[in-house]
């Protein structure tokens, strides 16, 4: 990366709680200028209270990644008052969790609006400073955007689309100076289960001829988040991969990320893949 340490500034999104929130205190603590950004600032308050007991200042700014002139006049402003735009964390999304035929499609195109569109809107408006500054893109992906997973259908989509679009974009982006990365991380010690607005109890209720296998599906990935990742760790290692040399463009946040993705990125006809997530829903 080309500008000097002292001017580094990196856009965070989803900032918030969870992984955006302790990426965001990572980077800040490692000497970047973060612009730290969310859809209501009115939920600012942990990050702010964070931020004052690790003895770090973050720049708060609304921004809803669905929204285009929104993400343009919040970057302008970023170059305005800091004067570069180092490097650019995709962090913002929301977890969906349904099959095809209990999901609305309001609610599939939502996940992807949020999940995709967002990830390339803010990329694509980030992309001339970042050529200006030799900068990066980091997007955090899933490991769900290598192994489609049972009832996460729209969700999973999603971050298919999002690995092949970065993936697509890296060798072209190096041509211009610019790095890109896809972080994955397995379960996560953070809100984004309760974001995804899981509620077992209901879903099992609307569930129909899908509930014995939903409740198999719940009862696992109850179990896979009592054993999660310290989101804390997690926003180490993002903030960590500002600094890589060389980047590499796909990087797991843990050895249970990595074995899982393993599963998929050395099977080539798919059979090792549904086979093992067929036992996620069969009793």
């Amino acid at each position: 990366m080309t500008s000097s340490t002292s001017t580094r500034t990196v856009l965070i999104t989803g900032t918030s709680s969870g992984i955006g929130l302790h990426t965001a205190l990572a980077a800040a603590s490692a000497g970047w200028t973060v612009v730290a950004t969310m859809r209501d600032t009115t939920r600012a308050g942990a990050l702010r209270a964070a931020a004052d007991a690790a003895g770090v200042s973050v720049d708060i700014r609304a921004l809803d990644v669905t929204d285009a002139a929104q993400i343009e006049s919040v970057i302008a402003g970023i170059v305005a008052d800091h004067g570069s735009l180092d490097a650019v964390v995709n962090n913002a999304g929301a977890g969906r969790v349904g099959t095809v035929e209990l999901l609305s499609m309001e609610a599939i195109r939502d996940t992807m609006e949020v999940n995709f569109f967002g990830v390339v809107a803010v990329t694509k408006a980030a992309m001339p400073q970042l050529r200006a500054s030799g900068g990066r893109v980091l997007t955090i992906s899933s490991v769900g955007g290598i192994i489609g997973q049972p009832f996460n259908d729209a969700y999973c989509a999603a971050k298919f689309a999002v690995e092949g679009f970065l993936e697509a974009l890296q060798p072209v982006a190096a041509t211009v100076g610019v790095g890109v990365c896809v972080i994955e991380p397995g379960a996560v010690g953070s809100e984004f289960v309760a974001n995804a607005g899981v509620d077992r109890e209901v879903m099992l209720a609307a569930a129909g001829v899908y509930g014995p296998a939903l409740s198999s599906y719940l009862a696992r990935t109850a179990g896979a988040f009592a054993n999660a990742q310290a989101v804390e760790e997690v926003g180490a290692l993002v903030a960590g991969a500002l600094e890589l040399d060389p980047l590499p463009f796909r990087l797991q946040t843990s050895d249970g990320a990595r074995a899982f993705v393993g599963i998929k990125l050395s099977d080539l006809d798919g059979s090792a893949v549904t086979g093992f997530t067929g036992t996620w829903v069969s009793k």
